[in-house]
């Protein structure tokens, strides 16, 4: 009986628990840690923030799911991982041994701008969604325009704050977001990094000073510290370097998906998308190492939908070099994400 610790509750390995619940791995005992009982799901938070949720609807009841699963779900932080001994520490200490590992703890927002700490991050969603809750919001800057930050951007805006968002990048992705931002009355400031943080807080960049209420971190993404300390090969933000079953190039019972993977061979983008389909390849890899075959080559998608809320039920899809917006948009958006919380729903 192999024991299979799941780290992490990201898009891949609710991927595969979802995987479970129509057939489960015969030959394998699952136990999953996650610091957090509750999962908000990073597709609908903009929603949320702006009004279109309640939270409790973009919530994965994580325990639960795992329960119904046969899998057993243990409350805590993973500190520290030893691939040689194959045993992963939590923060108080336990410590929880595995033949087979899967890391799927997603990442960080960079937090190397002078004056960080006065400034709140947008990851984790959860602490991130329970301090925006309580702060003052008239004058809200963000530090980042990737997609995250333009949507949260518009998701505020349409709450009625004014945000400005700084952009270190002279063009923003998908191409006609930009567009999309200043109709919706962000100020936009691409080329424009945010080079200091100071208490106030006051945002510098370059030879500009803004006093805002609230500055928000949406910066590039980073690694937990402990997986390069664990001493697995890793890129240069610290994110595992895997191979094409999605094993670690250094350890082949250790296995990562979702945003702390990167793919040696041809990386793909950290998104929830191709998260997924990490998951539904783990999945059939772990039922293989149960009967002792071999696992299977990930085959990512050639294109990917990237679907942008914009603030008020509107939204912008982008996938390849097709593009398009409008309310109709916003609704296919909710559908998908609607459906996807749906499957991870137990009755």
């Amino acid at each position: 009986m192999k024991r299979i610790l799941l780290i992490g509750a990201g898009h891949g390995h609710l991927a595969v628990l979802r995987a479970l619940k129509k057939e489960p791995v015969e030959g394998a005992r699952f136990a999953l840690v996650s610091p957090r009982p509750k999962q908000m799901y990073s597709g609908m938070l903009p929603g949320v923030i702006a009004g279109h949720y309640r939270r409790h609807q973009a919530e994965i009841d994580v325990p639960r799911l795992a329960e119904a699963v046969s899998v057993e779900f243990i409350g805590g932080e993973v500190v520290k991982l030893d691939p040689r001994e194959r045993i992963a520490r939590l923060s108080d200490g336990t410590e929880l041994e595995f033949d087979v590992v899967s890391l799927n703890v997603g990442s960080l927002v960079e937090r190397t701008i002078p004056g960080a700490h006065f400034a709140l991050p947008v990851k984790p969603h959860e602490a991130f969604f329970d301090k925006l809750r309580t702060a003052k919001l008239n004058r809200v800057a963000i530090a980042g325009a990737g997609v995250t930050g333009a949507e949260i951007a518009m998701a505020l805006r349409h709450r009625g704050a004014a945000v400005t968002l700084y952009s270190e990048k002279g063009e923003l992705w998908p191409p006609r977001a930009e567009p999309v931002l200043r109709r919706m009355g962000v100020d936009v400031r691409p080329g424009m990094a945010v080079t200091e943080i100071q208490r106030g807080p006051v945002v510098i960049s370059g030879t500009t000073t803004q006093e805002f209420d609230l500055v928000l971190l949406a910066t590039a993404a980073v690694a937990p510290a402990w997986l390069r300390a664990s001493g697995l090969p890793c890129d240069e933000r610290g994110f595992l370097f895997v191979d094409d079953m999605l094993r670690s190039v250094s350890h082949a019972e250790v296995f990562a998906a979702g945003d702390c993977a990167t793919l040696r061979s041809s990386p793909v983008p950290r998104s929830g998308v191709f998260a997924v389909r990490h998951g539904e390849t783990l999945v059939m890899s772990f039922r293989n190492l149960a009967k002792g075959e071999a696992p299977v080559a990930y085959m990512p998608q050639r294109h990917a939908l990237v679907l942008l809320s914009c603030g008020r039920r509107y939204a912008l899809a982008h996938r390849g070099k097709w593009s398009a917006e409008g309310r109709w948009v916003w609704w296919w958006k909710n559908h998908i994400d609607r459906r996807w919380v749906r499957s991870l729903s137990v009755p």
